[in-house]
């Protein structure tokens, strides 16, 4: 007698799709401004160092932007993997330095270089442990700082955002 077992697993979200780096860094930036990702990310970093004291954002709203740097995290990781090139097609002369945010003159022409240094440097997971050590150190005061060197990955975080929106923009699926 042949027994039938009954998922009880979501199937929410379960597809048999690839996953799509560019659609969800639409996603990602449909439901996050830039400017605020950036400004939380950087106060996060700053609270987080600071000893005396912690970050006065909800802990909701710090929850959520875990949640939303992880997936983000997750997109750049799929995009890094594409072959494909975001280049520019505008001369560098036209273009007003402050345009290029921290991103070189070569990561301005083809932002998916931004992606593949940064996960040379670091794996998901180093980066999803620095993203929730940071918002964990943040929300409270403590007598230690955090164990690594925490300003890279931050650069390569803050990088990614101005690549990603870059590509975003260059891709017309910017507001």
């Amino acid at each position: 007698m042949k027994k039938n077992r009954t998922d009880f697993q979501s199937r929410f979200g379960k597809d048999n799709r690839k996953p799509c780096g560019l659609q969800q860094m639409e996603t990602y930036f449909l439901l996050n401004d830039i400017t605020a990702s950036k400004e939380l990310l950087n106060n996060i970093m700053h609270y987080a160092v600071d000893r005396n004291s912690w970050i006065k954002e909800y802990p909701s709203v710090l929850l959520h932007f875990h949640q939303a740097m992880r997936s983000f995290i997750r997109a750049g990781y799929l995009l890094a993997l594409e072959k494909k090139k975001w280049t520019a097609n505008t001369r560098l002369e036209e273009v007003s330095p402050l345009a290029f945010g921290l991103l070189s003159e070569k990561e301005y022409q083809n932002p998916l270089l931004v992606f593949k240094k940064a996960f040379r440097e670091y794996s998901v997971r180093e980066f999803d442990y620095f993203i929730s050590g940071m918002v964990y150190l943040s929300l409270g005061m403590y007598d230690h700082l955090p164990e690594r060197n925490m300003i890279s990955p931050y650069i390569h975080l803050t990088k990614m955002l101005d690549a990603a929106y870059l590509i975003m923009e260059r891709n017309g699926k910017t507001h």
